[in-house]
């Protein structure tokens, strides 16, 4: 790599190991823990490519991206940013940031985006009208740090502005319909209104003019489009096809995967070509374990922000948090979460008062609703290229073998360990593996080892 790169964080670790490595990749490197610094190196000319945090001592970094863009116009600006929630993607991309990534972050992937960014310099791509922000942006519980996640919301930053139809598919509770609003209330028909109808709102001839009257030009949202029957649906194809200048943007949500949608004729072939402009699939909270946590303390947040009293998980009961496999997804962890915080004897939730209101584990259903005989491998499959779906033209972060290793083995490991009581020996046997290999497994994993009645 060749050029200057101006790095703004207030943690000196990540600001000593970005120098080293972009010093190593033949950069020269500035760096500092001050946005005022920065702006000054910015206005002195100085950078071919920033790499800033968002939340810096004095101030906040996309807030500085306008100014950047004014003093130094096509400068690359890569956002990197500690709070994982899909409003700060959207805020990056909206400042219009060369690129977003959030912490922590994969540093050889940090390279290439820098790279690519210096080869790109001074030809990045402005829009006319940028997004001030979100007006309550801790209100969506659109959280999460894992890979999935962040793909995701790079993902909605992209199509946020275009007007392509838009099909959004995952199981009940995953935030179909939240995701959908994002990308309404941060796109350009912001100030139109957004209208979700479902198929009692289509159902007889006069149904379509008037949902296309509500809507007036901003964005329709039809509400489980495989539970609409094939009139109806007929109805919808030529709702898209009426020419004018107040043509709504339309979205659908759906439970199914969507290669079932039409294969299984619960979507007509030409209904599902026009709604198919851009694919979203939300992931189940069990393909996102590590955002259990975060989606934990974010409604344990909110909960004491509306007056209920402080509380926090203990550390038994956050492990049945995370083992659980929450078939009601991000809603039913919400309501589960809310009803501990008022019904919780302490401070502390024990792993106890968790169980009741969780109940038995129920068993885990298919993650979309295509089949319930789906074997592992096809899943797997599928999932797999959901995955390179969600980074549209450009590859994962390298490393992918060891990750996809680690999200089957991690669990498979888990699972067996409770299945036998947290008996290493025994759990050894069940999978066939040598014991001194199975804790360094554990060890390697960070896998929590305890004692319990076994549940096989």
């Amino acid at each position: 790599m060749d050029g200057t790169v101006l790095v703004a964080d207030d943690d000196r670790t990540i600001r000593t190991v970005l120098t080293q490595a972009l010093t190593r990749a033949g950069c020269k490197v500035h760096a500092t823990s001050s946005l005022t610094t920065l702006m000054r190196w910015v206005g002195e000319g100085k950078g071919d490519v920033v790499i800033s945090d968002v939340v810096m001592p004095d101030g906040n970094g996309l807030e500085m991206l306008p100014k950047i863009s004014a003093d130094r116009p096509g400068l690359p600006v890569i956002v990197i940013s500690a709070q994982n929630t899909i409003m700060t993607a959207i805020q990056a991309a909206e400042a219009e940031a060369y690129d977003y990534l959030p912490k922590p972050f994969d540093l050889p992937d940090l390279m290439k985006r820098t790279a690519r960014a210096l080869e790109n310099r001074n030809r990045t791509p402005r829009r006319e009208d940028p997004l001030a922000g979100a007006d309550e942006p801790d209100e969506l519980p659109l959280v999460g740090k894992t890979p999935a996640m962040q793909a995701l919301y790079r993902l909605v930053a992209r199509v946020m502005n275009t007007d392509l139809p838009v099909l959004i598919t995952g199981e009940s509770g995953t935030g179909k319909s939240l995701i959908a609003r994002a990308i309404h209330d941060f796109s350009d028909r912001r100030t139109l209104p957004f209208v979700t109808v479902t198929a009692s709102d289509l159902a007889d001839l006069e149904g379509p003019a008037r949902v296309l009257a509500r809507v007036k030009g901003g964005t329709l949202l039809i509400d489980e489009i495989a539970d609409i029957g094939d009139e109806v649906q007929a109805r919808i194809v030529r709702m898209m096809d009426v020419p004018g200048d107040h043509v709504p943007r339309f979205m659908a949500t759906s439970q199914y995967d969507p290669g079932s949608l039409m294969e299984d004729k619960r979507v007509r072939q030409d209904l599902f070509y026009r709604l198919d402009g851009a694919a979203i699939a939300v992931p189940s909270l069990r393909e996102r374990v590590e955002d259990i946590s975060l989606l934990t303390e974010h409604f344990l947040g909110r909960a004491e922000r509306d007056g209920a009293p402080k509380r926090w998980l203990s550390d038994d009961a956050a492990e049945l948090f995370r083992i659980y496999s929450w078939p009601g997804n991000v809603r039913q962890l919400e309501h589960a979460v809310r009803r501990l915080s008022l019904t919780s004897r302490t401070e502390e939730i024990s792993r106890s008062e968790v169980e009741a209101v969780l109940g038995n584990q129920p068993e885990t259903g298919p993650v979309l609703r295509g089949g319930d005989s789906e074997k592992l491998g096809s899943s797997v499959a599928r999932h797999l290229r959901r995955y390179f779906d969600l980074h549209g033209a450009m590859l994962p972060p390298p490393g992918l073998h060891g990750r996809i290793v680690r999200e089957v083995e991690a669990p498979l490991i888990e699972i067996a360990l409770e299945a036998t009581g947290g008996n290493q020996a025994k759990c050894a046997d069940l999978l066939g593996i040598n014991r001194n290999t199975l804790r360094k497994k554990i060890t390697d994993l960070d896998i929590r080892v305890t004692r319990r009645r076994k549940l096989m």
